[in-house]
């Protein structure tokens, strides 16, 4: 484990440093002699657009890696961390959780205030959009790592920052997505001469507001599931609004929301660089093997362990990685895929067409019908990673195969699922929605913040509980974790703010108490 992270901090600091605090003469002497002036800050906003998409991959080992990738069944590391006792087998560290709540504060909220604070809100509608996207994109992570937070009262106190509770943030975002969608809207319908102000300051889409309204309208439909059991009204009326969207929602791969920075991957860092500290799930590899998936060769490269040479048998989540080299079991593929400088995907066309078959299935208007959603879905994510698709869709015999582990077997365990690929309409809602899920599972691969908020809020994929529980009880095996505890560094900063947090989670501050959205019971 290394800090990669100062490379793109700084970058991020010197860019925001000299659009707020240059030193200069100014005209008027009333000037405070370290800003700029409010005209010369408009003109630096734009530039603050790619250092603050920087700021969504910050601290990425500790605030994604190992927590949501685990979770979520995509990863497994064969390092001993902390001598054994670590998040991956509940024995969760405190100091790990500090990175997770606390970067995208700094490093998305703080700069997009100071955005607002020169003038971006009404001077530069279309970039304020795209701003208040990105502060979408990266705080319903946090909130749904850790429940309630502070968000709508950020900045207006040094003291007490109070929390609010997710069905507050929760609507302020879906109010925050109105605001960006509706300004790029109206930017673009303006007719000005300048249709793209940001421009290759963008790392994601290049500026193109059609494309992040397009994101928008997707972000929306993201959020709107995620309320699907704890709100089904809401829930029902925001993802109408993303599907009757005249723009759409993401649909092709053209559409992918994909970072390109130029900074070193991260998946190739925590993989090759830092000695496979990142290795492959073994849920994961045993959905690949079972279904023979076309994308297994682009997702992974083949174990070379004994016993599972060739295959894509990933690590126990938990599993007593003392026991071995488990460095021979399957990594992540860093020699074609997750290469040193390849992009970072933030949101992809396949998790809509997902999202679409599950509204279908809710009977939302304007979904469409779930089996071709769902087949289009697959389709998309194949040709996203490149592969034929084959007979894939009409395999209705492939599960989940058993695990194993040839070298501490009492690893071993059954599979877990007997979900087919093959669409059936015979099927029941649940077996419906576990099928829609586990090939969403795969196809956003490895998005893990997505994956391990599907898992809670559904139940699918069904994933192996974890080998052992360092929990001392508080997270059961069966139910697996559910959320991370409070920043340790919020506890001591923020006290008395942490307790307004406390009240509205609703439960003991550990890995067991459930998030606002994550109800338990049948989806249906």
């Amino acid at each position: 484990m290394k800090n990669n992270s100062t490379r793109y901090i700084l970058t991020t600091i010197v860019v925001l440093s000299t659009l707020f605090s240059c030193t200069k003469k100014f005209e008027d002497f009333n000037t405070p002699p370290l800003a700029l002036s409010d005209e010369q800050s408009l003109r630096l906003v734009p530039s603050a657009i790619g250092p603050i998409e920087m700021g969504l991959l910050t601290g990425f080992q500790i605030s994604q890696n190992l927590s949501a990738d685990a979770y979520a069944g995509y990863m497994m590391s064969p390092t001993n961390f902390e001598g054994g006792f670590n998040n991956l087998n509940y024995s969760l560290v405190s100091r790990w959780n500090d990175g997770p709540f606390t970067h995208q504060y700094n490093m998305v909220m703080a700069p997009i205030k100071k955005i607002a604070e020169a003038g971006a809100r009404t001077t530069l509608p279309d970039v304020w959009g795209v701003a208040l996207l990105i502060q979408v994109q990266a705080m319903h992570r946090v909130t749904d790592k850790f429940g309630p937070i502070p968000y709508t009262k950020t900045g207006t106190s040094f003291r007490v920052i109070p929390y609010d509770d997710q069905k507050t943030i929760y609507a302020t975002f879906f109010k925050q997505i109105d605001t960006a969608v509706n300004n790029m809207r109206t930017y673009l319908a303006s007719n000005p001469p300048v249709k793209n102000r940001i421009g290759n300051n963008d790392f994601i889409y290049r500026g193109d507001l059609a494309k992040w309204i397009k994101f928008g309208n997707s972000l929306r439909l993201r959020l709107a599931m995620r309320l699907a059991k704890i709100d089904p009204a809401t829930a029902k009326t925001q993802g109408e609004l993303a599907l009757s969207a005249p723009e759409g929602v993401l649909a092709a791969n053209t559409d992918n929301a994909v970072l390109t920075s130029g900074k070193q991957n991260d998946y190739w860092l925590v993989t090759f660089a830092y000695n496979r500290d990142n290795m492959l799930n073994a849920s994961f590899g045993t959905y690949l093997n079972g279904y023979n998936d076309p994308r297994a060769t682009k997702m992974a490269l083949p174990a070379t362990q004994a016993g599972i040479a060739g295959k894509y048998s990933g690590i126990r989540l938990g599993a007593d990685v003392t026991k071995g080299d488990y460095r021979t079991f399957t990594a992540f593929n860093y020699t074609d895929t997750y290469t040193q400088f390849a992009p970072h995907m933030e949101m992809n066309a396949a998790e809509m067409w997902f999202l679409k078959a599950e509204a279908a299935l809710r009977g939302w208007t304007g979904a469409g019908d779930a089996k071709a959603n769902y087949e289009k879905g697959i389709q998309t994510s194949m040709d996203q990673w490149g592969v034929s698709i084959g007979g894939y869709l009409s395999d209705a015999t492939a599960k989940q195969e058993d695990y194993v582990d040839p070298i501490n077997p009492v690893n071993n365990t059954s599979a877990r699922s007997s979900i087919t690929i093959k669409w059936d309409d015979a099927a029941s809602q649940e077996q419906k929605l576990e099928r829609i899920i586990v090939q969403k599972w795969l196809a956003i691969f490895p998005d893990g913040y997505e994956a391990w908020a599907d898992y809670r809020r559904t139940g699918y994929p069904k994933l192996f509980p974890v080998a052992r529980n360092f929990s001392n009880g508080t997270i059961d095996t069966e139910t697996q974790i559910r959320r991370l505890p409070y920043a340790q560094s919020e506890l001591l900063g923020n006290p008395e703010g942490v307790k307004t947090g406390l009240a509205l989670l609703g439960g003991p501050d550990n890995g067991s108490t459930r998030v606002w959205w994550d109800k338990g019971g049948p989806n249906f």
